[in-house]
């Protein structure tokens, strides 16, 4: 079974955060709360976490998996920011929002699209989940916690751990933010594509 670790959520616990962590470091799968339901996660290049994640969640090899990004910078580094998106993006992060990208050379090959080689990315505005990724010092890639054959991510920590415990290493507890899965925005194109609507707000979009 996962290992079940509760932190708290709006003063998350240093040595708890540590553990989380150091699990990740070894290539474990994680689950964790976000600003939009939970996601499962791990190590940027963890090519078996990769794997694991895709059989949970049952989607192919051009699925895009979002990395979780702690600031504007590190955002920055892995993704190509046209300038003309550079103040939509920085408008809408921290939030749930998700933003489908042109990669750099910084992410791994097998993480992008194979055909558009583009990758989601994203800021969350959790604080459990910032911590992590302030701990790690580096992205996370994840994909939603969206079961098969259902459309809303998965919001509660002991429900993912009874349905997912034998399939995953680490189910993080904590309280998800608003209801649903991240908005997703394609700019990959050059244009604001609205993929997927969620828990952002997309109001200022004339669509």
């Amino acid at each position: 079974m996962a290992a079940f670790i509760e932190i708290h959520p709006e003063d998350p616990q240093p040595r708890l955060v540590s553990k989380v962590v150091d699990r990740l470091r070894d290539g474990d799968v994680v689950a964790l709360p976000t600003d939009s339901g939970y996601a499962i996660a791990c190590t940027l290049g963890n090519k078996d976490g990769l794997e694991r994640i895709r059989t949970i969640r049952q989607v192919g090899a051009k699925h895009h998996f979002t990395l979780l990004c702690h600031d504007f910078a590190q955002f920055g580094s892995l993704v190509i920011v046209n300038n003309s998106f550079f103040r939509l993006i920085k408008s809408l992060t921290p939030g749930p929002y998700t933003f489908i990208m042109k990669g750099t050379k910084e992410v791994p090959r097998m993480t992008l699209n194979p055909k558009k080689n583009t990758v989601g990315a994203r800021i969350p505005d959790h604080k459990i989940t910032q911590a992590i990724l302030a701990e790690l010092g580096a992205p996370l890639l994840s994909s939603t916690l969206i079961l098969p054959g259902e459309d809303e991510p998965m919001t509660e920590g002991w429900i993912v751990n009874d349905r997912l415990g034998n399939a995953i290493d680490v189910v993080v507890e904590g309280p998800v933010g608003e209801e649903g899965p991240t908005t997703v925005i394609d700019l990959s194109s050059g244009e604001a594509i609205i993929e997927r609507v969620g828990a952002g707000d997309i109001s200022m979009f004339d669509i």
